[in-house]
């Protein structure tokens, strides 16, 4: 039996939201759909500034930079997402993550400092992720404003992101659950820093990023997870996971001819 593939969630494990056990679920529905042994680990933000964080994530296959901000480590995070971005390392953010991601390519490789999100109420004058300014009617009571199930989401033409949903789809249906999108203010920051933006809402907004010349590197602010079933694993979630066992091997096969 060829050794397990191993996912890293960059995220503070808390059992009573329901995005983070779809994360780890979502994980298990694609490893069975492929027909792989898939093993997740949370890593609590925190950990991710240790000395020897570096090397922990390095044990992992692929990154997932979950849904739940505010993280209980700011820079944890920017860290973890700053090494699978520098490295080469599969990620796929979500919610959350996406919205750090954005962040971390802003401060990292665009150059503004003080880059942050509104929900931080730092007072910076560089707010890259700010409060959603459509909400979506008829959410459930107390719901965020971006909640449930959205249509009409546009996909790129010949992105990465539509051909995993397959390429006559131009439109998608997902699953959002959060009050904080990019400011529009700072689209540009994603195309300067590298990572065009391959889907959108139906009145512009910026809904996903991806990298052309990572292994694999997907941020959506929408959150595959939740939409994921045993019988109808999400297509962005099985090429995250498919991206990790290709990644797992050639770092064998390397080690191997070394």
């Amino acid at each position: 039996m060829a050794d397990a593939v191993r996912i890293g969630v960059l995220g503070d494990f808390n059992p009573e939201f329901r995005s983070h056990h779809a994360t780890t679920d979502s994980i298990q529905h694609a490893a069975r759909k492929l027909q792989l042994k898939v093993e997740s680990e949370w890593l609590p933000t925190p950990s991710l500034t240790a000395p020897n964080a570096e090397k922990i994530l390095e044990s992992f296959d692929a990154l997932w930079a979950a849904p739940g901000s505010p993280y209980k480590s700011f820079d944890g995070m920017l860290k973890g997402i700053e090494f699978a971005r520098r490295r080469d390392w599969p990620l796929l953010a979500t919610c959350g993550g996406f919205q750090y991601a954005l962040i971390e390519f802003a401060r990292n490789v665009v150059g503004i400092a003080d880059a942050d999100t509104a929900e931080n109420n730092s007072g910076s004058k560089n707010i890259v992720i700010y409060p959603v300014a459509c909400a979506v009617p008829n959410r459930k009571k107390d719901a965020p404003k971006l909640s449930g199930a959205v249509p009409e989401i546009r996909l790129r033409p010949g992105s990465y992101l539509q051909s995993f949903y397959g390429k006559d789809k131009d439109t998608t249906k997902e699953e959002f659950f959060c009050n904080f999108e990019v400011n529009p203010e700072y689209e540009w920051c994603a195309m300067e820093a590298g990572f065009p933006i391959v889907a959108r809402g139906a009145g512009g907004e910026i809904r996903a990023i991806e990298s052309p010349t990572h292994r694999f590197f997907l941020a959506t602010l929408f959150q595959p997870q939740l939409s994921s079933t045993e019988k109808k694993p999400h297509p962005v979630v099985l090429a995250f996971v498919q991206a990790a066992a290709d990644w797992g091997r050639k770092k064998l096969d390397d080690s191997v001819l070394e």
